[in-house]
């Protein structure tokens, strides 16, 4: 069902590029004339929009719409004007052998004569063979038409392939400066926990050991809690570093050990039919982690939703707060996640209007 749907929006999609191509061709031969007229550019790009819009392409990767030119259009409709009047004539064959086949099949039914010719069982099983192969050259037809339309106007109208090479070259220095910082901006962050928060610990644990030795062994129980205080810090720290749990027990353990150890509620709906790649179930995890830490250190969040799933070849994960909201992107711990997302040349969005609720989604492709 699916698929003749589709065949039908492909050969309605020719039929209406048959019909503006006549009115191309007029708009053409009236304004060859005037082709240094500022309406005349804007009259293509209108155009040109229209038949973009027709071929469901996207408007925001052609570059020539998008800049506002003026010759690429013109040239555009010019080169598309024969593969629309071919369109046509694909469309025209196709009602000729339809309309033949209808009058055969009406003539043979009720006994008269079809062409000068009476039909009989031989003939109209010639006929019937012959219509079937002219049916599917008819149809490749069509399917060749839409789709040499389709790259004519990425061709014509989209970005120059030296652009788009350069301007790839220079997401991937982005990226590669943004993997930089945020590797700078972790190594920072781990050295602060140890040194402010461990290291302070294990001085105060030294001590209470010494006054105990000269001869105070109630602060033994103090010493014990500290010791205790200690290594849950540096284990939150390891798993800061590195979540080895990710290796043995998968992404989805490893997010449910992320919600016990948060002090707001964590629901996790984590739907996987098979494991990522290690890089992005990294990513994801650094993900969930930050934004569970951010809801519940600074959004005064009562509920975190985590959801992860795959969505044809990418996982998508949201992470969703009930909190105060007015959460920056530019900040500290969501642009690290950005350009850790962006090094896997994925998407990363925070959706968080002041009075929340706060939405953060990140795209990571599996390829």
């Amino acid at each position: 069902m699916r698929t003749a749907a589709d065949g039908l929006r492909l050969m309605v999609s020719v039929v209406f590029g048959a019909l503006t191509a006549l009115i191309e061709l007029v708009f053409l031969l009236l304004t060859l004339p005037f082709l240094g007229n500022p309406n005349t550019g804007a009259t293509a790009r209108r155009l040109s929009r229209l038949e973009v819009r027709r071929l469901r392409l996207d408007v925001t990767t052609l570059d020539a719409l998008q800049k506002g030119e003026k010759g690429r259009p013109i040239r555009y409709l010019a080169a598309r004007v024969p593969v629309g009047v071919l369109g046509g004539l694909v469309i025209a064959l196709l009602v000729f052998g339809l309309v033949t086949a209808a009058l055969l099949a009406t003539a043979w039914g009720r006994g008269l004569p079809f062409d000068g010719m009476t039909p009989s069982v031989p003939l109209v099983a010639y006929i019937g063979v012959a219509g079937i192969v002219l049916l599917f050259l008819v149809l490749s037809g069509l399917a060749g038409v839409h789709a040499l339309e389709r790259r004519l106007a990425v061709r014509m109208l989209g970005p120059d392939p030296t652009e788009v090479l350069e301007r790839r070259i220079a997401e991937l220095a982005e990226s590669r400066a943004g993997i930089v910082a945020a590797v700078d901006s972790e190594r920072r962050r781990i050295e602060r926990d140890l040194h402010d928060g461990l290291q302070q610990r294990l001085v105060a644990l030294s001590m209470l050991v010494g006054r105990s030795k000269r001869g105070r062994p109630e602060l033994l129980e103090q010493a014990h809690q500290e010791a205790q205080q200690a290594l849950a810090e540096l284990r939150e720290v390891a798993w800061r570093v590195y979540p080895s749990g990710l290796d043995s027990l998968g992404l989805g353990e490893a997010l449910a050990g992320v919600a016990e150890r948060s002090t707001v509620p964590v629901q996790v709906d984590c739907r996987l039919s098979r494991r990522p790649p290690m890089a992005v179930e990294t990513a994801a995890y650094f993900v969930v982690c930050e934004a569970v830490t951010n809801a519940a250190k600074h959004a005064a969040a009562t509920l975190i939703t985590v959801d992860v799933q795959e969505e044809d070849a990418t996982v998508v994960v949201r992470v969703r707060d009930d909190g105060d909201g007015g959460a920056l992107a530019s900040g500290g711990g969501l642009s690290g996640l950005a350009r850790r997302v962006a090094a896997l040349d994925g998407g990363f969005a925070v959706d968080s209007p002041e009075g929340g609720p706060t939405t953060i989604t990140a795209v990571l492709p599996c390829g």
